[in-house]
């Protein structure tokens, strides 16, 4: 593992792998840096692969391999953002379409690295989305304001071709990507 990787993880307590949409941070970072806690933490607009994942204190030259290896065996794909969806009333979230790539993804993953299913099982069969913001970090009218922009903004078009291994803490400001693995080709 270099040493940069090796400086990210220092006083990490989490890390999550992650699919990055960078072409969404336009649209979505003002709404996600008012209600959303990761963006908080210094996450940029993504689609949770695993999270949590091994804890930091683990992340070595095999996990990063392995999630190097899993990661090259799928192929980038196209996505779209057409629309808004809630987790009840309290997580607003932008859909991803198709979704079954992202699926995969979290299947493999996890066949891949057992020990640390995503939410630690908590949620089944986990629905891919990415995250606006939570209730409990604003207000309700808040969210539906920033619904209407998202939804007058959209669609969203944009090729899914990364994965991240991301850690931190719950602190402002303290993840930062420990690792980049590109989808489809090998990242050695």
């Amino acid at each position: 593992m270099d040493q940069s990787a090796q400086s990210v993880l220092g006083d990490a307590t989490e890390s999550a792998v992650v699919v990055l949409v960078p072409d969404a941070d336009p649209l979505v970072d003002p709404h996600r840096q008012q209600f959303d806690v990761s963006a908080s933490w210094g996450v940029p607009a993504h689609l949770s692969v695993i999270y949590p994942f091994v804890t930091p204190r683990q992340v070595d030259d095999a996990v990063l391999a392995g999630l190097a290896d899993v990661l090259a065996a799928e192929a980038p794909f196209d996505c779209t953002f057409t629309k808004t969806a809630w987790f009840g009333d309290e997580m607003l979230y932008l859909v991803p379409e198709p979704d079954e790539p992202f699926r995969r993804l979290t299947r493999i993953v996890a066949e891949a690295f057992p020990d640390h299913p995503p939410y630690r099982g908590a949620h089944g069969d986990p629905v891919p989305h990415l995250s606006i913001g939570q209730r409990r970090q604003g207000d309700l009218a808040g969210l539906e304001q920033a619904q209407e922009v998202l939804c007058a903004a959209m669609p969203l078009r944009t090729r899914i071709d990364t994965a991240a291994l991301y850690a931190g803490t719950r602190e402002a400001g303290s993840w930062h990507q420990v690792a980049r693995f590109p989808l489809g080709r090998p990242a050695r």
